[in-house]
């Protein structure tokens, strides 16, 4: 049975999932599974297709000290005791940059462009590039593919994708590039199929996690997003602010002292939700909380989230349909009940009774924009784009991103 191997790598936890190859290309995910608590308490678990514990083991520190170490852990247990031997790797890779619009073979020279977005992505880029090296070094002959989070805005205007600064800057690649791309991406091709109306008119998409963002998409493409040359853009996130004044940087380095490391440390780490409410980063933790902070924590979440949404209402000319996605959204009856509230000036009106039971379609058929919980797949996505990759590919040469 041929497979694909999907990663996910972060700076604590090594996410994995095993997908077969079936006829027609079709893919069916076998495997799910993390090593988790990297150089703290390592722990391997992993379950089969229909849920079923594979796995639940714990490591000493020692054993499972970094992110390679985490994808040795795995591979090796994939090999040897399942017999699994991928015929490709597929990776997220959170920044792609100005070079990469589409998924590409990966090779050392990828690797050595990719290094140059670590400092625009600290917290992903290194640790979603670690266990490709670890593959280069040890399995060079397999065929590895970085799938990028930016990618789907590429489609973005001119117009949206520049800052006002001298258009020498905007040449080097600062730029508004966006992220959870290929989360979005899924949403699309998911909205399609679910309401193929819809796949060709107006929609804003919420991707409402830990890291949040919104997305205008039009035609299936995307027109603009809350993100820009970071991740630290539009909304606040569980530990980073969102739209911030960069007066307010100039004043934290000026007047309290804080060097460029320090501001990184506190933009990536202590703001957002976490800042705020002085309570937690997690939406579920604040939504327990009686902490009038965590409160103001939350109140700011979906006030940020209606104001976005008139935004990226402006960029389409119009909205046709509203999706919540990702671990809050898809899981927040509360959150999106108070979001859905919030944009009633638009059109949208919420059925209580779907939304409690995270229903699909969660609008009352009286509301002139529907609203809709999709549960996104980012791994499959990957697992697509891998697959394809690998059957279009003109030779055994990796393919060259086409340059923007």
């Amino acid at each position: 049975m041929d497979t694909i191997l999907v990663v996910n790598a972060g700076s604590s936890s090594v996410k994995f999932q095993v997908f077969s190859i079936e006829g027609e290309g079709r893919l069916r995910r076998q495997i799910k599974g993390q090593v988790d608590g990297i150089g703290s308490r390592p722990r391997l678990r992993a379950s089969g297709t229909s849920g079923d514990p594979m796995a639940d083991r714990a490591y000493p520190i020692e054993a499972v000290a970094d992110v390679p170490a985490a994808m040795g852990l795995a591979g090796n247990w994939l090999r040897e005791e399942l017999r699994i031997h991928p015929i490709a790797v597929g990776h997220r890779v959170v920044h792609g940059g100005p070079d990469y619009e589409r998924p590409v073979l990966i090779d050392h020279g990828v690797v050595a462009r990719l290094e140059r977005f670590i400092s625009l992505a600290p917290l992903h880029q290194p640790h979603n590039l670690a266990p490709i090296r670890s593959v280069l070094a040890n399995f060079p002959s397999l065929p590895q593919v970085a799938c990028f989070d930016t990618a789907f805005h590429r489609t973005h205007a001119a117009v949206a994708d520049h800052y006002a600064i001298p258009h020498q800057l905007h040449a080097e690649g600062v730029r508004r590039y966006g992220f959870h791309g290929l989360s979005y991406e899924y949403i699309a091709k998911t909205l399609s199929q679910i309401a193929p109306d819809l796949a060709k008119q107006r929609v804003i998409v919420a991707h409402l996690g830990s890291g949040a963002s919104m997305c205008a998409i039009k035609n299936g493409r995307s027109v603009e997003s809350t993100m820009g040359f970071t991740a630290l853009d539009g909304l606040p996130m569980g530990t980073r602010p969102g739209q911030i004044d960069p007066g307010v940087v100039l004043y934290l380095m000026t007047e309290k002292g804080m060097s460029a490391s320090d501001m990184q440390n506190f933009l990536y780490r202590d703001c957002g939700l976490k800042g705020l409410s002085g309570v937690s980063n997690d939406m579920r933790e604040l939504e327990a909380s009686k902490d009038p902070k965590a409160k103001l924590a939350i109140d700011h979440f979906v006030y940020r989230i209606g104001l976005n949404t008139g935004m990226l209402a402006a960029a389409l000319q119009g909205l046709d349909a509203f999706v919540f996605t990702a671990g809050i959204g898809e899981n927040s009856a509360t959150i999106r009940a108070r979001v859905v509230a919030q944009l009633g000036w638009l059109g949208m009106t919420l059925d209580q009774t779907e939304n409690a039971r995270h229903a699909r379609l969660i609008s009352r058929s009286d509301g002139s924009i529907p609203v809709y919980v999709v549960p996104t797949d980012e791994e499959l996505m990957i697992a697509q784009h891998t697959l394809s990759l690998l059957m279009n590919r003109p030779s055994s040469h990796p393919q060259q991103a086409r340059a923007s």
